[in-house]
Formats: structure tokens, sequence, C-alpha cells
């Protein structure tokens, strides 16, 4: 299950850059999670629980921000929208496709105390 290093990947960083800027409490975090990277919003959430126990993110609200997916298609060489991997070209059905955007995770914001 990556989703738990990923979730404690994200509580160290979301830590360290608290910490860093003098605060003593995270409330809320902003976890922005594209429809194609392969992660699961829900697991997402279950691990960021147990992952941010004992830190100064616990009971810190994790609000998952859907990010869209698009590719542009080798064959008819357009921009699409996907709504998952291993789609086809909804224009003209190809398979070769390169992703632009919708696989990346990343923190957008985080409130603090």
């Amino acid at each position: 299950m990556h989703e738990m290093s990923l979730s404690m990947d994200t509580v160290d960083l979301v830590v360290e850059q608290a910490t860093q800027q003098g605060f003593n409490k995270v409330t809320k975090v902003w976890l922005e999670i594209g429809v194609l990277s392969c992660v699961e919003p829900d697991t997402i959430k279950f691990c960021f629980d147990l992952a941010a126990k004992e830190t100064i993110a616990q009971d810190a609200a994790l609000e998952i921000v859907p990010k869209a997916g698009e590719a542009h298609c080798y064959d008819c060489d357009k921009a699409i929208s996907l709504a998952q991997r291993g789609e086809s070209c909804p224009i003209c059905h190809g398979y070769k496709l390169k992703v632009l955007q919708g696989d990346e995770m990343r923190i957008k914001e985080i409130e603090v105390e």
C-alpha cells in the first residue's frame, strides 16, 4: 500500500514546514491528488490520520482537492480530458497519449496555529 508511505512523507513535510515557521499546531491540510495518479483518496485520508499521530499534525483535517486528467493524443494531435488511466482518446479512440496533468499529488495549502 503506497498510500501509507505517501501519507508519511506528506505529514513529515507538513510538520517540517510548520515547525520551521514557528507554528505549534497544524489544523488543516489541502492535498491535491490527480485522477490519473493511482492514489486512492479514501486510503490517503485513513493513512494520513495514522501518520499524523503524536505529531503537531495530529487531528488535522485533510481536504482532498481532485485534479482533472489531461493528455495529448498523438494520433489526432488534440488535447483531451481523461477520467482514468487506460482510457482511449474520446475523439479518435487512439491510445498514443502523453499525460499532461492529473498524475501528480501535492500539498496545496496548510492551515496552522
